[in-house]
């Protein structure tokens, strides 16, 4: 606990202070003068309302869209027979062990031949394939028994409403614990955002932060407001969801 509250209490406390006491000694652990113009610059310095407006939306649908995809690909994997299950399953975990950074070229390449470059599509498009999103949940979809689906057939319900009305009602916990791992990689995104993005007007939380770091000089107090906002949207989530985040941590380590 304390290794964790320490970075964020200084955090707090360099943003507080003045550009003069940063590198006052002895050092100010508790500001002597605090201040709010920190908070203040972030918002002068770079149109930092906006980015955080561009991550918001970003992330949402990022998330939206990989609990979709990876949930539809899943109930497909676990509960439907078809020739090459086991290929396509296995397929999914190969790509696990592929770095992203090697895929970075090829996507630009990609998104650039279809005309996405600079275009919010072009960062919220790899959330459709998310191998690791579809391993959680096949493994969690395989522990359910086949008993309901079986019940759910005799009453005449189809493939798709199955899926909506019986598999997902049941697979809250794990849901909410992929959407919220989901929101903090989506929101803390850096790399992929920063090759697909030059308009200012359509960068995301963290290249807007990056734009803080001076070449020459650094305004830290600065620098740590902007981080200390962008963190707030990931402890609101976690402090809603952790018990679903906890029970589908709980429910995938019980596998059999």
């Amino acid at each position: 606990m304390i290794i964790v509250t320490i970075p964020l209490y200084w955090m707090i406390s360099t943003s507080l202070k003045s550009k003069g006491a940063l590198m006052a000694l002895p050092i100010q652990w508790i500001p002597k003068k605090p201040t709010f113009n920190s908070y203040k610059k972030v918002f002068t310095l770079f149109p930092f309302a906006r980015a955080i407006a561009n991550s918001a939306f970003i992330t949402i649908a990022y998330v939206v869209i990989t609990v979709l995809s990876a949930s539809m690909a899943a109930f497909a994997i676990s509960k439907i027979r078809f020739k090459g299950v086991n290929v396509v399953f296995a397929m999914y975990l190969t790509s696990m062990m592929i770095p992203v950074q090697i895929t970075l070229i090829p996507m630009f390449i990609i998104m650039n031949k279809f005309s996405l470059i600079n275009t919010y599509t072009s960062v919220i498009s790899p959330a459709i394939f998310k191998a690791f999103a579809v391993f959680l949940l096949v493994q969690n979809m395989r522990a359910l028994p086949d008993d309901y689906l079986e019940a759910a057939r005799i009453d005449g319900a189809g493939m798709f409403k199955i899926y909506k009305d019986v598999i997902m009602p049941m697979m809250v916990p794990t849901v909410a614990t992929l959407a919220i791992t989901t929101f903090m990689e989506a929101w803390n995104d850096y790399l992929w955002p920063l090759v697909m993005l030059s308009d200012k007007n359509k960068m995301t939380l963290t290249l807007a932060l990056n734009t803080l770091n001076g070449q020459y000089d650094t305004e830290y107090n600065v620098l740590m407001a902007g981080s200390l906002i962008s963190m707030i949207p990931i402890i609101i989530i976690y402090i809603i969801a952790q018990t679903q985040m906890k029970q589908g941590i709980t429910v995938g380590g019980v596998k059999g």
